[in-house]
């Protein structure tokens, strides 16, 4: 969901800065324009300061639960990161995530606290975007009670749904894909078939391969990509550079960021790594959505 804002009063400032030491988001200082123009700009936002002044601020901004970005509001002395807004659409995840500092998550959404995913949370874990949101009410609801089958239908075919089925459609998955020089096709594809395995993806949600520009003349990726039938992308040097992936690369001393991470999230339509970088003998995959 991107790096998050990170409003907060000045005499919050070792807070905030901690916070975006761990997230790598940008502190903004506070006054209600700033946080204005923060939930325009934002996918999230954390707020150092009390509930109560951070729902003020949010109340007159609130659009629709698809388009507002999550806010958590997180106490200045570090104790409790609180969801109060997109909770299903990034809030849980981001407030648990905090937990790994010490932070302790107060999660309020009916499905988890029941101990349930939300159509959202499996929708998002699938690598999948909800067409029919207005389902997800009496989805959700009906979760709290019984566990729901996740049906994978594939066609071609024609399905027709009621109000209480959500219909989920993946995403163009961009796979990222980094190898050792001389690599051979078949140790490719057997990294590309583990990788998308681990997200229960399959090779048709796939929408193309990419990988660094160095690695433009490595036969063994593009002979992987030729039997896959997909089309493998090469991303410049600048644009991997622009970049800065999670995890720690070999390339650094090519003078690059990274291969897999970059490239895949470079080409990717959310910047969103559902698979960091794995290492499978001579290859490393990362996936992107």
């Amino acid at each position: 969901m991107g790096e998050p804002a990170i409003i907060t009063f000045s005499r919050n400032l070792a807070a905030a800065e901690k916070l975006r030491d761990f997230t790598g988001g940008e502190i903004v200082a506070y006054t209600k324009e700033a946080f204005k123009q923060a939930f325009e700009k934002y996918n999230s936002i954390i707020a150092v300061m009390a509930t109560g002044i951070a729902v003020r601020n949010i109340a007159p901004l609130l659009r629709d639960k698809w388009k507002d970005p999550a806010v958590v509001v997180v106490d200045s002395g570090l104790n409790f990161a609180i969801p109060v807004l997109g909770g299903h659409h990034g809030g849980n995840e981001l407030a648990k995530k905090l937990e790994s500092i010490g932070i302790i998550p107060v999660i309020t959404t009916a499905t988890e606290v029941m101990g349930k995913e939300s159509v959202e949370a499996i929708s998002d874990k699938l690598g999948c975007r909800i067409i029919n949101r207005e389902s997800t009410k009496k989805v959700n609801t009906a979760l709290l009670d019984t566990d729901i089958d996740v049906l994978n239908v594939k066609g071609p075919k024609i399905v027709i749904v009621g109000d209480e089925v959500s219909v989920l459609k993946r995403r163009g998955l961009i796979v990222g894909i980094g190898a050792n020089r001389g690599v051979s096709c078949g140790e490719v594809i057997e990294a590309i078939t583990g990788a998308l395995s681990e997200i229960n993806a399959g090779i048709d949600d796939v929408k193309c391969f990419a990988s660094a520009k160095i690695k433009e003349n490595e036969e063994g990726i593009i002979d992987a990509a030729a039997e896959f039938g997909k089309q493998i992308k090469f991303v410049p040097d600048e644009l991997i550079n622009s970049i800065k992936p999670p995890s720690h690369s070999k390339a650094k001393r090519l003078g690059l960021n990274g291969v897999c991470e970059p490239s895949a999230l470079a080409l990717s339509d959310e910047k969103k790594l559902l698979l960091k970088k794995r290492i499978y003998g001579n290859v490393t995959i990362a996936i992107a959505r």
